[in-house]
């Protein structure tokens, strides 16, 4: 499946909260939607799946306008929405059944999911007994138990310890094996590196940047050395102008120009004991920032970053 969204726009009285958001997420791929709070992600999943309606542009399956009544679809929102006071199981089978599954199947699904997340033990009790941590393995068994052709993701990391949290990432994997479509907002950059191939990074309900997160950190000029050696301080000495200290192990050589790559590398490997050596790539995060964040705050972050 090829899920399109073309020239999203969406007004709220004289507020354009979007404005032509296109993206394309295909099955058996994780699609990254990024942004600040406030950027537009929760508006362009709302129209979406269909919760209101865009004020422009269309949204495609397989070049086809989108049927919701023939594509099922999962949720899991950042923010905590069953209800505490009712037994776990009951409330999972009922909401898999409101989503068009046979009670038979919802029973089956259900407790498959409670079993792979290790809440089987709590499935007779109300929600709200349950850690924040817990709370939310629920919320995401809410979101899959019907087998939804699409998935989304929004902060699905939120309250989990890390034994938790490599829990979900099986999950996560499961529904990319199983040739779903699907897209994972969250804040945290090493879980979209992770999963994503692609990615959209929004600001003011704009575009500011999309496509393969490995070409847009190719896109960037490839011309600093990232070095791993305990002679950092010997290479620091001798290249002076050229390099900058990490710590006791790491330091950046700045070249000249990206056609020294090899000549340098090889010149370094040569004369120290060097553990590892490759071009330095800007990090997600890094390039979030540029594109996310206000021109102060990226003025901020890159003085505290020189001052290292």
């Amino acid at each position: 499946m090829k899920l399109e969204l073309k020239n999203i726009k969406k007004v709220f009285g004289k507020k354009t909260a979007l404005n032509n958001i296109n993206f394309t997420a295909k099955s058996g791929h994780a699609f990254g939607l990024l942004g600040r709070n406030g950027a537009g992600k929760t508006t362009t999943i709302r129209i979406l799946m269909n919760v209101f309606k865009a004020s422009g542009g269309e949204i495609l399956l397989d070049g086809k306008p989108l049927d919701y009544k023939a594509v099922s679809f999962g949720y899991l929102p950042e923010e905590r929405g069953l209800y505490p006071k009712e037994k776990i199981l009951d409330q999972l089978i009922y909401l898999a059944t409101l989503k068009g599954m046979s009670k038979k199947d919802a029973i089956t699904s259900v407790n498959y999911w409670l079993d792979f997340l290790n809440m089987s033990e709590h499935k007779n009790k109300p929600l709200d007994t349950l850690s924040k941590g817990n709370q939310q393995k629920i919320q995401l068994i809410s979101s899959i138990a019907h087998d939804p052709d699409i998935v989304v993701f929004d902060e699905p990391f939120s309250g989990l310890d890390p034994v938790n949290a490599r829990l979900l990432e099986s999950v996560v994997k499961e529904q990319i094996k199983q040739n779903k479509i699907v897209i994972f907002s969250s804040h945290q950059m090493n879980y979209i590196e992770e999963f994503c191939d692609d990615i959209l990074i929004m600001k003011n309900g704009e575009i500011m940047i999309s496509g393969n997160i490995k070409q847009i950190k190719q896109s960037y000029e490839r011309n600093k050395l990232k070095i791993e050696s305990k002679d950092v301080q010997k290479i620091k000495a001798e290249y002076e102008n050229e390099c900058q200290l990490i710590d006791d192990t790491d330091l950046i050589y700045k070249m000249v120009s990206a056609d020294q790559k090899q000549k340098i590398m090889q010149k370094l490997i040569k004369e120290y004991d060097i553990d590892s050596i490759g071009i330095l790539e800007p990090t997600l995060n890094d390039i979030f920032v540029e594109y996310a964040g206000d021109e102060k705050e990226i003025d901020e972050i890159t003085n505290i970053k020189e001052k290292r």
